[in-house]
């Protein structure tokens, strides 16, 4: 099972949250002047690479926001998290976040007067033990 960290709720279990498909796809420009054929690869066309991937996910049993993560689609290790409408992180300078804390935006479920960061954040992987699987 995965431990997604999410921005603003800190690390939870997957099952809280939902895959969004791949992250920085751009909505085309002049939508209505496509033809089917080039709507379709907008739509149904994505990359499927091994290795890190730039995926949307929602918090959808928790804050409910979404966000972009950077994960190995071979090993399932999250290189880093980070807020929708941010360009894509260099994986190699991936940063550990601070972790376990609650937003305290004023949109959020929570109170308070200060909102989390909004600078990129990654988490380190874990080796885990000989013959357990992830």
């Amino acid at each position: 099972m995965l431990l997604i960290p999410c921005p603003n709720c800190g690390p939870r279990d997957e099952t809280e949250f939902h895959y969004g498909g791949q992250a920085h796809v751009p909505y085309p420009e002049n939508p209505y002047e496509l033809s089917d054929t080039e709507w379709s690869r907008y739509l149904f066309y994505r990359e499927n690479p091994k290795g890190i991937f730039a995926e949307r996910w929602v918090h959808s049993t928790g804050c409910r926001q979404w966000f972009n993560m950077l994960r190995d689609t071979v090993t399932y290790d999250i290189q880093a998290v980070y807020p929708m409408g941010v360009p894509r992180p260099d994986s190699s300078r991936a940063v550990t976040p601070d972790t376990g804390t609650a937003s305290t935006a004023p949109d959020s479920t929570t109170t308070g007067s200060a909102g989390p960061s909004i600078s990129t954040t990654s988490i380190q992987s874990s080796t885990a033990p000989e013959g357990a699987t992830k």
